[in-house]
């Protein structure tokens, strides 16, 4: 049978199928396994909204594809009833590349975790990035080693003191979205654990991104980092220290909202709303604008302006721009040399330079 056919009858297959798609619920993706976290951990709550989240993406579950490297998140693939890979230490993002050029119809998702993904793995987190592969990466970070029993990570601020790190850690921590900017990353946002509707938007948003989506999830450690993220999940303190960005809206927060940010040339600085400031006056977030996006990356390592105002920390999309995805172009590429009759094996191992030796 000619390949041409069998093409065909895999289209028509997979149209009936979305035809036919049952009427999923959050429960039909949970998996027959006993989650297996610390009670209290915040990878409970994550996996309960992507759950949530599957049935909205149109897909049936035999479409859908979770690869975790190692770690604590890592676990995620068990738990999902769906295909998926727990596979090695930092290399997800490799075999799930290799996965969607092969099957550009699946729908590729990647956890991964901060020692997984910005230690031994972050070469192939930025690579993945870079080359905008057209897969779903939630990043949990919890700024610990969890699974190996609290030794500080990659994203541990300075001055941790953990199992490896007695009187503090001396290591100068990544900065997540700020490296995915750097790595040219066209989808990159933040969300939380425990902000459970907040996190099931951003997971539905990176899923139509046509690219390398990167959302990092802050996710609360119970046992060896307790409230690292307490400011931003503390209903009490949420509003004076948290932003949510809202595409063509001013950055405005605050309890009574009542705080902004605005831009004094390229400096951001918060300021009091009042008479003489106005929502008019502050910062309009524009998710396509790379330079405004580099700047919400770093408002954590700028804690205060002059005044003493507290910077908020950014959660939402920080970024968003079209580009070809990696895997489209492969795929398109390999077409091309396929009906343009260039694709000839024996020229290709040939090459264009050959020698005569006398």
């Amino acid at each position: 049978m000619a390949v041409e056919t069998l093409i065909d009858e895999f289209v028509k297959e997979y149209e009936a199928d979305l035809d036919n798609l049952p009427d999923y619920s959050g429960k039909d993706f949970a998996s027959d396994q006993d989650v297996r976290w610390c009670p209290g951990c915040g990878d409970y709550t994550i996996l309960k909204q992507v759950q949530n989240a599957m049935p909205e993406l149109g897909l049936a579950k035999k479409d859908i594809v979770f690869i975790s490297g190692i770690g604590c998140s890592s676990r995620f693939p068990y738990y999902m009833d769906t295909f998926g890979m727990h596979s090695i230490h930092g290399r997800a993002p490799a075999i799930a590349t290799g996965l969607k050029v092969a099957r550009p119809d699946l729908s590729v998702w990647i956890i991964t975790g901060d020692g997984d993904s910005l230690s031994i793995g972050a070469n192939h987190f930025t690579q993945l990035l870079r080359r905008n592969v057209n897969v779903n990466l939630l990043l949990f970070n919890n700024q610990i080693y969890g699974l190996t029993k609290g030794q500080y990570s990659p994203a541990s601020p300075s001055g941790s003191v953990t199992k490896s790190s007695p009187f503090g850690s001396v290591d100068h921590p990544f900065n997540p979205l700020a490296l995915s900017l750097g790595a040219d990353g066209t989808f990159v946002a933040r969300a939380m654990d425990r902000d459970p509707k907040h996190l099931k938007e951003m997971i539905l948003r990176s899923h139509k991104h046509n690219g390398a989506s990167m959302l990092e999830i802050y996710q609360n450690c119970i046992v060896f980092n307790d409230g690292a993220f307490g400011l931003f999940t503390d209903k009490k303190t949420r509003p004076q220290e948290s932003i949510y960005l809202e595409q063509g809206q001013p950055l405005v927060f605050g309890a009574n909202q009542d705080k902004g940010v605005r831009l004094n040339g390229l400096m951001p600085e918060v300021v009091e709303l009042g008479d003489s400031i106005t929502k008019d006056d502050l910062w309009i977030h524009d998710e396509k604008d790379s330079t405004k996006a580099h700047l919400l990356s770093r408002f954590f390592e700028h804690p205060e302006n002059g005044e003493g105002l507290q910077f908020p920390r950014p959660f939402g999309v920080l970024f968003a721009s079209d580009r070809p995805s990696y895997d489209d172009m492969a795929i398109a590429q390999v077409e091309h040399a396929k009906h343009s009759g260039e694709a000839n094996l024996d020229t290709l191992l040939q090459g264009k330079d050959t020698w005569v030796v006398k």
